[in-house]
Order: structure tokens, then C-alpha cells, then sequence
């Protein structure tokens, strides 16, 4: 193990984005030759993660055509990080220089666009590995060779990016390589810390950092319907950076939320009435000559994205400036019983409440095809009409960024 990790860093220093003979080599060490002998100690480190044997992930990437200037070795759990830009592992992760390999604890640190990979947001990054270090206090107390931040001293913003999603790493300078006897030994020692994140993140509502719930909901069933295939669609519950409420979360979350939008404004002596079941709002206030009609969204999140539909933007922008948005946000779910308990939140109140364009964002389109008309499109004109563009779109789902 120790010869792998030097050969890889003797190499560093002849790193190019071309498939050079010395990429070639470093790319079967962190393709093959690292993750092989990984596999060999399957059954210990699986162990040491909580997972069945076939369960653990292991695999290396330097680069998909153009060569990385930070190779990585993870091991995961699949169900818990589908892939490298999503969830949390544990991963080997090489200096730019090759001075120095660390093993870190670390997370997707970028996301697919469809074409290329985009960093994500340090915020994020950080208000992340701001949430996962408490939950290591305990079992990190006794170790000294522990390091908060990492420096991969990388040409690359994909290189650097790795380093603000470091929750915790061990380094080993190039000189002081330890045998592979310590190598598996500190391996086994952080998958047992990631076992402890895992735990923690399949019982979190929500993730500060992450996406809010809803917004993914919307995302994800926007691809589904629109038979989008791969990264685009992810399966039920937590994967990765991305928790699916169930549907007794999501109406015990709406419940919670309107009751306390609904003693908020009674308090403050109007007369409430619950509409949600008829109306594309959800509370009608009478006071004297006064109405307002008010839209409640309740989240675990922060609160900074929630969904719209279209019949809700077109009914508030005509009920302006009678009308009100309240975001109940950082809702506490308990999932630890049959049936979800939610309490405590935030609310946040709008009024009037403008809808700006700028604060809008479409997550999917409703395409009118030239299927059927009655104008007798020929093929020719059809393939046009597509070349051009969704012109005759109608966005069905929206997000309103950002707090009110």
C-alpha cells in the first residue's frame, strides 16, 4: 500500500492534462492497482463502515479524458454516496506538488451540469462539515494526528475544491509514508467515522448546506416526468446531498405549518379561515375592510427555496397587495417512530407580497408539441420549431430564491 501512494506522488510532479506514459502509470495505480488491493481487505473494511461485504464501495478517478491534477481513491457506501459528487466518503486525495497524500473525510465537492462539473458553493461546503465534525467529538478526543484543513496546494479550482468539503483527514508526508499495516489501520479507524455520519444523515431532516427538500422533490420528479435518465433522477429517501420527505412528512410539515401561520395571525386580531382545500392559497384573513390572502410553506430547511406552482404565482400577483407569504422554516422532524413528529420553526411573513421575475426559477417546461395540430406542420417545419427552441413553453414548476 505504502509503494502505491509513493508511486502515485512520484508522479504528481510530471502531471499534465494529457494522456502522457507517466498519467498512463499514475492512472493504472488509481484505477486498478489501489482499489484492488482495497478490495483484498473488503471484509475488515466493511466491517469497520457497518456495511455487507457487497455493499462497499471502492474505486479511484484521475480523469475522464482530460487528465486531474488531483487523482482519489474513495471508499462509500453506494446507497449513502451514488457518486463522487454526492454524499460523503472517505478518500484518498493526492497534492498537486506530491509532497504529501491525505486521507480525508470528505464530500461531494462539485455538481454535474450535464456537461461539466461545477464547484459547489463554500458556504455550503462548510455550513456541511459544520454540521458532521460535533457528531465525531467523541471518537476523534483521543486522536493527535488529526487535521481540520487540508492543502493540496493545486493549480486547478477542481483541485482546490476538495478542500473546504475536508470534515477531517490524516496526512502522510511523502517521506514518512507509514507501512501498510497503519495504513489499513487508519483506513478501518475513519470509516468507523463515517459510519457515524451515515447514522446521523439518514435520521436529519435536512442538512444545513444542502438543497431544500422540497426543491429537490420538484427537481427530481420534473426529470422523472421528463424520462430524464442517470444524475438527474435519484431514488427515494437520503442519497447523497438530497433528503425525500415521505408523504405523511410532507402533510404533517404543511399541518404544523399553517397552524402556526393561522395563531400568528389571529394574535394579531384577524379572522382566519382555512382554504387550502379549494383555493391556490392557503389562508383567507378577514379584519373590518381588510383581506388578505396568504400562501404557507412550511420546511426543514432554512428556508431560502421554496416551490411554487404556476397557479399559485398567478393568483398572488393578482391578489397584490392583499395578499401574504409565510415561510415556516427549520421545522424539526422526528423520523424515529412509525409516524413522523414535527415541532418548533421559524415563521418569516411577507406583506405585501410582490413576486418579482428575477426571484423566479424554472425547473421544468410543459412543451407544446406539433403533434396533432390542426395547422399540418410538415417534418421539415417540426424540426425547426425544435431547433429553436421551447418558444411556447409554460413553466409548471418555479422556485422562489432567496428570503423574503
Amino acid at each position: 500500500m505504502d509503494d502505491l501512494l509513493s508511486k502515485v506522488l512520484d508522479l504528481q510532479g510530471a502531471w499534465t492534462a494529457k494522456n502522457t506514459m507517466e498519467m498512463q502509470k499514475r492512472g493504472i495505480c488509481i484505477r486498478q492497482e489501489i482499489p484492488a488491493l482495497l478490495r483484498g481487505e473488503s471484509a475488515a473494511l466493511a466491517d469497520a463502515l457497518g456495511v455487507p461485504r457487497d455493499a462497499l464501495g471502492i474505486e479511484g478517478r484521475d480523469g475522464t479524458g482530460l487528465k486531474t491534477e488531483v487523482p482519489w481513491v474513495r471508499v462509500y457506501d453506494p446507497t449513502m454516496s451514488p457518486s463522487a459528487t454526492t454524499g460523503w466518503y472517505v478518500v484518498y486525495l493526492f497534492s498537486g506538488a506530491g509532497d504529501r497524500v491525505y486521507l480525508s473525510l470528505n464530500q461531494g465537492t462539485t455538481v454535474w451540469t450535464g456537461g461539466d462539473f461545477k464547484p459547489r458553493r463554500i458556504e455550503d461546503l462548510r455550513a456541511r462539515v459544520g454540521w458532521a465534525r460535533p457528531l465525531l467529538v467523541e471518537q476523534t478526543a483521543t486522536r493527535t494526528d488529526l487535521y481540520s484543513e487540508i492543502h493540496l496546494d493545486a493549480r486547478t479550482p477542481l483541485g482546490r475544491g476538495y478542500e473546504p468539503g475536508n470534515v477531517v483527514a490524516i496526512e502522510y508526508p511523502r517521506e514518512e509514508l507509514p507501512a501498510q499495516e497503519r495504513l489499513l489501520a487508519d483506513l478501518r479507524y475513519m470509516l468507523g467515522l463515517l459510519q457515524a455520519v451515515y447514522a446521523a444523515e439518514r435520521m436529519a431532516p435536512h442538512i444545513p448546506g444542502d438543497p431544500a427538500p422540497e426543491v429537490l422533490e420538484a427537481e427530481r420528479s420534473a426529470a422523472a416526468a421528463a424520462g430524464r435518465r442517470g444524475r438527474s433522477v435519484s431514488r427515494p429517501g437520503r442519497s447523497g446531498q438530497g433528503f425525500r420527505l415521505t408523504s405523511a412528512e410532507r402533510q404533517a410539515i404543511e399541518h404544523h405549518s399553517v397552524s402556526i401561520a393561522a395563531k400568528f395571525f389571529s394574535a394579531q386580531g384577524w379572522k382566519v379561515q382555512d382554504v387550502g382545500a379549494r383555493e391556490s392559497f392557503d389562508l383567507l384573513l378577514k379584519r373590518g375592510d381588510e383581506q388578505l390572502h396568504v400562501e404557507v410553506k412550511g420546511t426543514t430547511s432554512a428556508g431560502h427555496d421554496v416551490i411554487l406552482t404556476r397557479a399559485e404565482v398567478e393568483k398572488q400577483r393578482k391578489y397584490y397587495p392583499d395578499n401574504a407569504l409565510v415561510i415556516v422554516h427549520s421545522i424539526h422532524l422526528n423520523r424515529s417512530g412509525g409516524e413522523p413528529v414535527v415541532s418548533g420553526g421559524t415563521l418569516h411573513c411577507t406583506s405585501p407580497w410582490e413576486i418579482a421575475d428575477e426571484d423566479l426559477s424554472v425547473i421544468s417546461y410543459a412543451y407544446r408539441t406539433a403533434i396533432g395540430r390542426e395547422d399540418g406542420v410538415k417534418v421539415r417545419g417540426v424540426l425547426n420549431v425544435l431547433k429553436k427552441g421551447p418558444r411556447r413553453a409554460s413553466p409548471v414548476l418555479r422556485t422562489l430564491s432567496g428570503p423574503q
